[in-house]
């Protein structure tokens, strides 16, 4: 991939979208798809903030023509040509961010690249609302892992050891003031989720008054270990092989259900989208039943008005 013209000094205004900038320079050859969305995410933020001072306009100038000459290098790439296939390539980049980090945060292995990823995990979601609004998982993710990784970094700043798990969110500085977390640098290889995961097994906690019942800090029917998308070139390590387990009974109901009187609102279609997404997820990683499992409530919601 050829590299991209530099941008000139960042101004002060653009402070909060440092972090941002500095993650899509780091996916540059990782993940192109990442760093082209950080970029546009940092683009659409800077533009709300200041678009008329001088220096301003310059960097968001050049930020545009790295984000031009980005968009010419990935070409028919349907992560960056179709919206759905982009954002769903990123919320499974920063899943597997999010469950790498809090698999190491429930083992009690405290480092630096793990605070990292927390940190990472929270800055794609950030990232995702260039699609739109959030759903409320990701909302929580972020919200969990932003402060997890300035919880861990202070504690062992401080010399002290963190207590794994969920634990009470207390009032910390915000992560994003912290430059010791935000320059942390990235594991040479893409982290990978442990192949034991399983939510089930996780324990119960609560943060900011947010109960955490077991797994539920990941999103419902989301494949534990997510694959990359496919035409994006990554250093990731391919799922090997797998038995394809034995797909769930569809549901009888869903046959004779029908439409009649149903009124589907705009809500109803985005949320039976997000279940088809999901399913796409899954096979990518031949997990059937979650597949069937997410279009079962696609077609039930859309068949029947309700999930």
């Amino acid at each position: 991939m050829a590299a991209l013209a530099p941008l000139p000094p960042l101004p002060a205004q653009f402070k909060s979208i440092q972090h941002h900038l500095r993650t899509a320079q780091e996916h540059d050859k990782r993940d192109p798809v990442v760093a082209y969305y950080c970029r546009l995410y940092a683009m659409q933020t800077g533009m709300k903030i200041d678009s008329k001072t001088p220096e301003c306009r310059k960097f968001l100038s050049k930020l545009m023509d790295q984000l031009e000459a980005l968009k010419k290098q990935l070409g028919d790439n349907e992560a960056v040509t179709q919206e759905i296939v982009g954002c769903a390539h990123l919320e499974n980049y920063a899943l597997k961010m999010f469950l790498y980090a809090d698999n190491e945060d429930r083992a009690g292995r405290f480092h630096k690249n793990m605070i990292k990823s927390f940190y990472t995990a929270s800055l794609l979601i950030d990232v995702i609302t260039v699609f739109g609004e959030l759903t409320d998982e990701n909302v929580k993710h972020r919200k969990y892992a932003r402060w997890k990784a300035t919880y861990i970094h202070n504690c062992l700043k401080n010399g002290e050891t963190p207590q794994a798990g969920p634990v009470g969110i207390e009032e910390e500085n915000d992560v994003e003031e912290n430059e010791d977390v935000g320059a942390t640098s990235l594991p040479t290889q893409p982290p990978q989720p442990s192949s034991a995961y399983d939510p089930s097994n996780l324990a119960p906690g609560s943060y900011s008054g947010i109960q955490i019942p077991p797994g539920a800090h990941a999103p419902a029917n989301t494949p534990a270990e997510v694959p990359h998308s496919t035409g994006v070139t990554s250093n990731a390590v391919q799922p090997s092989p797998q038995t394809v387990p034995a797909a769930p009974a569809v549901d009888p109901d869903l046959y004779t259900a029908s439409q009649g009187d149903i009124r589907l609102t705009p809500e109803d279609f985005a949320r039976a989208q997000k279940y088809c997404k999901y399913a796409g997820s899954a096979l990518q990683y031949e997990d059937v039943g979650t597949a069937v499992q997410n279009l079962q409530k696609a077609l039930r919601l859309l068949t029947t008005g309700r999930e």
